[in-house]
This record gives structure tokens, C-alpha cells and sequence, in this order.
């Protein structure tokens, strides 16, 4: 297989399109799209582009569309013109949408029918940037807000010549996609050629078959849903069928035919082991193969055999080519250990530490567009010789003596719910714009039965002013998704910190929310009424698994 894996994707679409042209490519909502159509629409739309833009080989334009065909096509028609997507969460609101579309430096805005509202926000911002914008759908009659339906049906649907993306490399980033890391704004992650080849090449772990049809049940937008789902899809001539998570499967009533379906395989990042067991034992004996890997990173691991628990497994011809370690870490100093002579000592077997990829010709580390700070803070130097460079993973992995490697926790200021990234900073720095807040300190906490973490916020009050709910809850609302909005908030006093006056989480963590441990005021976000007072009864309610968060 070449590395130029978009040769590949756009060979892979247009080879479908003629040798089975009426072959299933996408199952949506009911409808089914072939590959042919595919092809031709992406044909339109690059068309569409090419004539009512500026847009050309090397370019970038962001994708604020969600998990649907146009995504697709849409990548599709920027890629057979040469130029890179940057893939927006559909989440984010005012300040981080304009972050992320003007750090990786695009062009044109190409946005959902859905989402104009979100692009109403920040269209003077955009305006006065000189920036295009593109919503599918009709006309909205809001000036700067161009319609990009009529000039896609306008377009030809035949091929485009390949001179157009004539200088793209192995090197070349195909997408940028955004990660929170541990700063407040979202970072762009350029993604390489290369990178998606790799991580494409996971589906060959699971024994995909062109026959086979994919459940892809993570947004496009993030690395898995896109690099692992979608790109080694269109590559092995797959049928995609966007959805939802096996997690969702298992909170279904069960019922007497549940191991009754065609499914023998899955491809997982991120599954919690009870989820995991219950679902085997539920559906049967589906083959699953947990994976594990970063949007930016330089490393990954695929659990190929299926171990239950484990997010990969050691192999040496991987080992090889990807030199990798895990290193004794300092939660409380939030650094690596070093030894007498300055070097990061390795842990035996078995016991938990940082994983770090080293950083060669072979095995990069692209960084974040626009941001040089943030990519420094991921390399570490020094690490077993003087000089050697590798990036920081921010995740403690365990391998065990028989070369499984099984997830530990997450450094730094990020957790993850319902899929997504939270950066705790981000969320400070918003609760701390709300009149009565003096100081918040944001961290993620365990939920019976969930997986990932919830948002939880200490608040530390201005004098004489009592936690205004109704404020704190609009504000919230208008700004960030409802993914990062903590769900419960807990009133302090004052703020543990350390000696260099860095707020400390891990008390707060271990106590979490429950009230029985928790003697401070405590607030609970509740989907209909806001936030109101956290009592036992609602904290039952919450273990017992009859409140849904």
C-alpha cells in the first residue's frame, strides 16, 4: 500500500465508483449513498469550490459540519483539490471557534445547515477577516453567509485533474484535527500523509473485509471516527454506517434474541472492562480489538489479540520501528523523576509510568499549527541520552510481563466525557467571568456505571456573595458544550494549593460529590432546572443509575 494514502482514498472512491458503481458507501438515517455518488458529489462540490473561492493546492478550509454525507463529501472534494480540512467540533461556541479556525490559518468556513446560528456568532469577526463562508442549505439572506447548495447543483460532476494535488506528499497534513491537551483552547494537530496511512492500517488488526460494513459511532471530527473509521474504510472499499456507541447498546432493555446479528467484529478506543464484559457476555462473541493512540501523538498501541482490559499489545516488529518507554512520573511536582545524572529512569515491568515516544526522521512529532509554545511543552529531552528528544503522551501506561498494555490515568488538566476532551482551564477561566466567582479550580470525577470522568468545579466566592445559580448556568450555556459543563459545583472557603501556589486536585477528587463526605454547599446541574442544591437523595439517584447525565 503507498503512504500516500490520499492517492489511495481518492483511487479507492473513483476505482469503486467504476468497477461497482452501485456499491453501498454510506448508510445514513435510512438512506444509502454508493460509492459512485460519492464520487461524482465530491466531484461537484470540489468544483463548486474551485470556482467560487480562491482555494488552491496547499490551502486550508474549515469543515464545521457534523457527523452526516456531506462531511464526507466534502473532505472528499478538498482533498482532490489539493488542500487540507481543518475538522471543527461542532460543539464549539464563539471564542473557540475562532480559535481553532484561525490558528491552522484557513481560508473559507464551510459550515452545516444546522449550525448557521453558531456562525452567526462570529460572523463579524469573520467578516472583518476576509473570511468566506459557505453554509449547505439555502440561501440564508444574511450578508456574508453565502448558500453553498445551488452552487454545488450548478457544478459538473466530472473528474478533476490530478495536477491539482500535484505536490502533495507523504508529508503533506490531509486534516488538522483538534485536541484540548492541557491548555485552555483547543489545539490544531496537523495530520500527516503518513499519520493517517498508519492509523488507518488499525482496521488490517480487526480482519476488515471489503464485504464487511463499518459502524462508525464516534464523530468525524475526532482522530478515531476519522482516521481509523472513515480513512481505512474508503481504503478497503468498505460500507460505512454512521451510528452510535456499543455503551448505548447496552443501556437498550435487554432482550431474548440480543445474540441474534451478523456482527463478529469491533474496533474500540477507549472502553471501559465492564462495559466491555458486559457487552460480550450480552451479544455474544464479538471479536473486539481496543486500540490506543493520540490525535498528535507518535505512538499507538492495538490490543490485536483481544485481551479483555487491554488497549494493546507489545510486538516486536512495532517495537522496531516505534521506540518507546514508559518513565517514572511525579504526580504531585506534575514532572518525570530523573536520576543523579539528569535522566528519566525507566519502570520495571508491571508497574505504572509515562509513556514517551522518541522523536526520529521515521517517527515525527508534527506539533500544533501556530502554536510553538504548546508543542515545546510536549517534548522532553534528556529522557535515557543526553540529546534525544521525545514527546510527552500525558498518559500512565502499565505493560505487563506477557506485553499487554492496559491504560492507567491521565495527566495534566484534561479528562474525558462522553467522548470528548475537557480541558479544566477552559472551563475556569469562563466560571471565573461570572460576576459572584472569585477563583475556580475545575477537575474530573468517577460516576458509577459512566465512563470517563464528570465535571466538577470548587468554587471560591467573591466576599459577601452568595453563588448565583440562574448566572453561572446562562453563562456556561452560552459558552461552552454541554459536554464541559460541570455537573456539579462545590463551594469553598478557600483553595488548597501547593508551595508555588498551584491549585492541588487530588483531595478533591477522591472526595468527589457525595455528600455524605462533601460537608461544604454542593450544586448539581440539572437538564431542566439548572443548577440546584446537591442532596443525598439526588446523589442515590445518581448511583442507582435512575438520574441520566
Amino acid at each position: 500500500m503507498s503512504v500516500n494514502l490520499l492517492f489511495t482514498i481518492l483511487a479507492g472512491i473513483s476505482g469503486a465508483s467504476l468497477k461497482q458503481p452501485h456499491k453501498t458507501f454510506i448508510i445514513f438515517e435510512g438512506r444509502k449513498f454508493t460509492y459512485s455518488h460519492a464520487d461524482r458529489e465530491s466531484n461537484r462540490m470540489a468544483r463548486a469550490l474551485q470556482k467560487h473561492t480562491d482555494l488552491k493546492e496547499g490551502d486550508t478550509a474549515a469543515l464545521f459540519v457534523g457527523n452526516e454525507p456531506d462531511f464526507v463529501f466534502l473532505w472528499l472534494a478538498l482533498a482532490k483539490l489539493g488542500c487540507t480540512a481543518a475538522l471543527l467540533n461542532i460543539n464549539i461556541r464563539t471564542k473557540s471557534l475562532l480559535h481553532c479556525f484561525s490558528c491552522c490559518d484557513a481560508k473559507v468556513l464551510l459550515a452545516g445547515a444546522d449550525l448557521r446560528g453558531a456562525v452567526e456568532e462570529v460572523l463579524p469577526s469573520l467578516k472583518d477577516a476576509g473570511v468566506r463562508v459557505f453554509v449547505l442549505g439555502q440561501d440564508s439572506g444574511v450578508e456574508g453567509m453565502e448558500s453553498l447548495s445551488d452552487k454545488i447543483q450548478e457544478a459538473s460532476d466530472q473528474p478533476l485533474s490530478p495536477q491539482l494535488r500535484a505536490h502533495v506528499t507523504s508529508k503533506s497534513p490531509v486534516a488538522y484535527i483538534y485536541t484540548s491537551g492541557t491548555t485552555g483552547l483547543p489545539k490544531a494537530a496537523a495530520i500527516t500523509q503518513l499519520w493517517m496511512w498508519y492509523s488507518s492500517s488499525v482496521q488490517n488488526f480487526v480482519g476488515v473485509t471489503s464485504d464487511d460494513i463499518i459502524y462508525i459511532f464516534l464523530p468525524l471530527y475526532h482522530s478515531s471516527g476519522f482516521l481509523m473509521g472513515l480513512a481505512g474504510a474508503i481504503d478497503r472499499g468498505l460500507t460505512v454506517y454512521i451510528g452510535e456507541i456499543i455503551r448505548y447498546l447496552c443501556n437498550t432493555p435487554k432482550r431474548d434474541n440480543d445474540k441474534v446479528h451478523k456482527v463478529r467484529a469491533g474496533l474500540g478506543n477507549g472502553v471501559r472492562l465492564d462495559t466491555w464484559e458486559e457487552f460480550l457476555q450480552r451479544f455474544g462473541n464479538i471479536r473486539l480489538c481496543e486500540c490506543y493512540g493520540s490525535t498528535e501523538g507518535n505512538i499507538g498501541f492495538t490490543n490485536y489479540v483481544g485481551k479483555v482490559g487491554a488497549i494493546g499489545k507489545e510486538h516486536f516488529i512495532h517495537k522496531k520501528k516505534y521506540t518507546y518507554n514508559l518513565i517514572k512520573y511525579d504526580t504531585e511536582r506534575e514532572e518525570p523523576i530523573r536520576n543523579a545524572q539528569g535522566l528519566c529512569i525507566e519502570v520495571p515491568r508491571g508497574e505504572p509510568g509515562l509513556l514517551v515516544g522518541k522523536i526520529k526522521d521515521t517517527n515525527p512529532f508534527i506539533g500544533y499549527a501556530k502554536n510553538r509554545q504548546q508543542t515545546e511543552k510536549k517534548i522532553l529531552r534528556d529522557v535515557l541520552v543526553k540529546g534525544d528528544r521525545y514527546f510527552n503522551s500525558g498518559d500512565l501506561l502499565r505493560i505487563d510481563h506477557q506485553g499487554f498494555v492496559y491504560f492507567q490515568d491521565r495527566i495534566g488538566d484534561t479528562f474525558r466525557w462522553k467522548g470528548e476532551n475537557v480541558a479544566t482551564t477552559e472551563v475556569a477561566d469562563h466560571l471565573q467571568s461570572v460576576e459572584c466567582i472569585e477563583e475556580a479550580n475545575v477537575y474530573g470525577v468517577k460516576v458509577p456505571g459512566h465512563e470517563g470522568r464528570i465535571g466538577m468545579a470548587a468554587l471560591k466566592l467573591k466576599d459577601n456573595m452568595d453563588f448565583d445559580c440562574a448566572a453561572t448556568h446562562q453563562h456556561l450555556k452560552n459558552f461552552l458544550p454541554s459536554y464541559a459543563q460541570p455537573r456539579f459545583i462545590r463551594i469553598k472557603d478557600s483553595m488548597d494549593v501547593t508551595a508555588t501556589y498551584k491549585q492541588t486536585k487530588g483531595k478533591l477528587v477522591e472526595e468527589g460529590f457525595d455528600p455524605a463526605i462533601v460537608k461544604e454547599p454542593m450544586f448539581f446541574l440539572d437538564d431542566k432546572k439548572g443548577y440546584v442544591p446537591m442532596t443525598q437523595d439526588i446523589y442515590d439517584s445518581i448511583v442507582k443509575g435512575t438520574v441520566r447525565l
